[in-house]
């Protein structure tokens, strides 16, 4: 699949196509691309000094202002091929000129990304190239409140990186100037047509003005759809693939893949025993569902193990606070569903287990991509459930893996140890003496606002309000302080049918009944019409016989309302 789409790309009009080879002889260094002293300072000190096949290759043409279409695998560097362009191209407010612009402080450079993670992970990318350039950088995406997003928008800054939809509404409502902009980068083209975000990018593409804009795009697959988008919005893209020649595979060699065919009940003792192999580091386990998700990082809480969840059900605060925690070493393992599977670049993340078959090749190849990345080495390990061996022979032929039957694997089979040097007699509870993280809730869960609190604050509010109507009796089988369940109302009617009769009586006694239409009511209204009060007389010394209030709901219920019955109205 990963070759026709790479064939569709090389079609595209006016598109020059650029082989990226690595050799072992190459070590130029960002210095060698007329890449700004301060830039260059600042990757230095940060131990970033040689550039990635994809960004040796992207330099030279993006530094020139061209048009760039950069297809690498996962985990290459492509953040800092089109991250460096755009802090050599803006102007900030340390330059000179930054007075004399037409609207000094709106935004010069727009990179687009398809989930909030990835936002968050490219800012702070650019931010750290950009420490000594001066760069204000803005992250705008969905979850947060709208008004710190617009503060710092109105504040000044030169570099906005967000999300499609964030991105639109901002602009709708005049917050975001796009009129400004000369440098427009999508990141991850791929997810964002898997996310139907295509739309909404062409959207903000058209709002930009064409003339001076220079647009990039990299993905690590370059589906038909991309392809179109990028003939309607790009002037000579020159097409960049980086190539390793000793890497030829679809998969980075760098990640040692491991596949097993395990059972349904004993894959958390499996996974258990997988995180005390020797020298695993962070650790991120994809699950197929959320509820999968929370119930896992449940289950390896229990057993000792630092870990943390992250799926769209949880709020931006808490998504942010896992993977922080999981940054900073609070945990060791993140449990997510496939939302992270784009914003994660941890570098020494080693290993890698997907609970269940992923659901295609795409999702494959982007979930191991988070380890190995920037020259390390990764380990993956994906269990395969018995209904789902089908797809995982699609995947591995569309990979070429060579794993075409899974071995049949359980937490006491001999080759799991051996696989994953996992030392002899682990058992699935991590020892006491080796549990040194501090876990999830030592990182500060902010309250961010946006519409994640407002749907907090909604669901709070109607849990209280379904509190109060249990206290009120309004709750379906309960009949409450106020009795206005199913047995109050039985109470209630059978109250209003007593005092019905008792003003049914009252009424007889002064001979003004009517004839209701019911049998009952015809008799009782006709004969406290030619008795009078003796009726009414009569009608008392029965009640006390059988119970005022038995007679009173027989009255009440014969006439339907025994005030009724017995009034002349």
């Amino acid at each position: 699949m990963t070759e026709q789409t790479t064939a569709s790309a090389d079609e595209a009009e006016s598109a020059e196509t650029v082989e990226a080879p690595q050799t072992a002889e190459e070590q130029v260094t960002f210095a060698d691309f007329a890449v700004r002293p301060e830039i260059v300072e600042a990757l230095d000190q940060k131990g970033i000094v040689t550039p990635f096949p994809i960004q040796a290759e992207t330099l030279p043409i993006a530094l020139g202002g061209s048009d760039i279409i950069g297809q690498a695998k996962t985990g290459t560097g492509k953040t800092l091929g089109f991250g460096i362009p755009a802090l050599q191209r803006v102007t900030t407010p340390d330059d000179a000129g930054f007075d004399e612009m037409e609207a000094p402080g709106s935004p010069q450079a727009l990179i687009v990304t398809p989930t909030r993670e990835l936002a968050v992970q490219v800012a702070q990318d650019i931010s750290v190239a950009g420490a000594k350039r001066g760069a204000r950088v803005a992250t705008i995406y969905g979850g947060r409140a709208y008004e710190p997003q617009i503060e710092e928008l109105q504040r000044g800054v030169e570099i906005v990186v967000g999300t499609p939809g964030r991105l639109i509404d901002l602009h709708r409502q005049r917050y975001l100037k796009l009129k400004n902009i000369n440098i427009v980068v999508l990141d991850e083209a791929d997810e964002m047509l898997d996310l139907g975000f295509l739309p909404d990018v062409e959207k903000i593409l058209s709002a930009v003005p064409e003339i001076g804009r220079q647009t990039m795009l990299f993905s690590a697959t370059m589906p038909g759809p991309v392809v179109s988008m990028a003939r309607r919005y790009m002037t000579k893209p020159t097409h960049i693939r980086a190539a390793d020649p000793a890497d030829e595979g679809v998969t980075k060699k760098d990640i040692r893949q491991v596949i097993y065919r395990a059972h349904q009940l004993d894959k958390d003792e499996v996974i258990a025993r997988i995180l005390q192999a020797e020298g695993r580091g962070r650790t991120i386990i994809f699950t197929r569902t959320k509820r999968q998700a929370d119930k896992l990082s449940a289950e390896l809480i229990s057993r000792g193990f630092a870990a943390g969840a992250i799926h769209g059900d949880l709020g931006q605060g808490a998504r942010e606070q896992a993977l922080r925690a999981f940054r900073t070493e609070k945990i060791d393992v993140l449990v997510a569903t496939d939302v992270a599977a784009r914003g994660i670049d941890v570098t020494d993340v080693t290993h890698v287990i997907n609970l269940t078959a992923p659901e295609d090749e795409k999702a494959y190849l982007h979930r191991v991509g988070r380890t190995g990345r920037a020259g390390q080495k990764g380990t993956a390990v994906t269990f395969v459930d018995w209904q789902d061996v089908p797809r995982w022979k699609l995947i591995n032929n569309a990979l070429g893996l060579g794993v075409e039957e899974p071995v049949e694997t359980y937490s006491s089979s001999p080759h799991l140890y051996e696989d994953l040097d996992i030392p002899k007699g682990t058992k699935g509870r991590l020892p006491r003496h080796k549990r040194s993280k501090t876990g999830l809730d030592d990182e500060t869960l902010e309250e961010l606002g946006g519409a994640d609190a407002d749907s907090r604050k909604s669901s709070s509010s109607r849990g209280r309000s379904r509190d109060d109507a249990a206290q009120s009796g309004s709750g379906r089988g309960g009949s409450g302080r106020s009795g206005s369940g199913r047995g109050g109302r039985r109470r209630t009617r059978r109250s209003s049918d007593e005092a019905g009769g008792r003003n049914g009586q009252a009424e007889g006694q002064s001979g003004q009944g009517r004839q209701n239409g019911q049998d009952g009511g015809t008799a009782e209204a006709g004969e406290s019409s030619r008795s009078g009060s003796g009726g009414g007389q009569r009608r008392r010394r029965r009640r006390r016989r059988g119970g005022s209030s038995g007679s009173g709901a027989q009255s009440g219920s014969t006439n339907g309302d025994g005030g009724q019955a017995g009034s002349g109205a």
